[in-house]
């Protein structure tokens, strides 16, 4: 009961957040007030960490509860399915807004990317390929998951407490390489990314020291503070990944696995697409004005 309380506060209040996102990316994105490139990859990234604690939270949070066969054989197969589409475009989607902030601060790296990933053409293509992607690389999660578990025909058997996955020992490591391999590549991206921001700013902040100037300090940017934005979302989902990495081998390769493994790995695995609209929204320029705004016209009113 008590795990049930914490995977419903945590899947309603980062769904929340994240509802919140999606209102105001969509608002720019149809209206073009305010519009930044970047809205059209956060507002990706907000609705994939929506969908991901829709079809990982609300399952969960019913087990815990007490609970059982609520889904069927199919309903499983294609929550599962929804669950590591909408992840691996969550993390495909960070690593985007990475690298798009890199070539931004840095368009050395590569003039005529920097040219045209400020398009939303461009942009939208590249959301349009971490979908269908995704899509296609788990297409082989329907074989190996199944509905509630029945241990009389399962040869590796785990559960989730309302669905149940069945692999032969030998594919195990086969399974576990094409669950892992596309996120695996889309953090060494993001390392890369990370890295060479973090130089720039280093590089920067020298110069600054040593140029006495009137001129701005790049610190007080939107790009900084994108750049800053980016660094606290990457470093937190890299924590919060690699613990969630450790206990899914785990639950995929060990013989004997405890519920509490599988809750502690649902736990983890939701904390990014709660805790992630939060960190954008307080960055975010135009939510301070507006609340600033608000406030105004309140003492205006009174």
């Amino acid at each position: 009961m008590d795990m049930g309380i914490i995977f419903l506060t945590q899947t309603g209040v980062g769904f929340l957040g994240n509802f919140s996102l999606l209102c105001l990316y969509n608002f720019t994105l149809f209206t073009r007030r305010h519009l930044r490139p970047t809205d059209l990859i956060l507002n990706q990234l907000v609705l994939a960490n929506s969908i991901v604690l829709l079809s990982k939270g609300v399952p969960q949070t019913l087990a815990s509860l007490g609970w059982k066969h609520f889904l069927d054989d199919r309903r499983c197969k294609l929550v599962f399915y929804f669950y590591r589409v909408s992840a691996g475009v969550s993390f495909s989607t960070l690593c985007l807004f990475n690298g798009f902030q890199a070539i931004t601060l840095n368009p050395g790296i590569c003039r005529w990317i920097s040219l045209k990933i400020r398009s939303l053409q461009c942009i939208g293509s590249c959301c349009l390929l971490c979908w269908t992607l995704h899509l296609l690389i788990n297409s082989f999660l329907p074989l190996v998951v199944n509905g509630p578990l029945n241990k009389e025909n399962l040869s590796a058997e785990g559960s989730h407490g309302y669905c149940s996955w069945s692999t032969e020992y030998s594919q195990s490591t086969l399974y576990s390489i094409l669950y892992f391999s596309p996120d695996l590549m889309s953090l060494v991206l993001m390392v890369w990314a990370s890295g060479s921001m973090v130089v720039l700013l280093h590089r920067h902040k020298q110069r600054v020291q040593h140029i006495h100037s009137h001129v701005p300090s790049l610190r007080a940017s939107h790009e900084v503070r994108a750049t800053r934005t980016i660094l606290i979302l990457v470093s937190s989902f890299v924590s919060f990944y690699s613990v969630y990495t450790v206990l899914t081998m785990w639950m995929t390769l060990a013989a004997n696995r405890g519920q509490w493994v599988v809750s502690s790995s649902v736990l983890v695995a939701s904390c990014f697409p709660a805790l992630s609209p939060f960190v954008l929204l307080i960055n975010d320029t135009r939510v301070s004005q507006f609340l600033s705004h608000c406030r105004v016209r309140k003492n205006c009113v009174s």
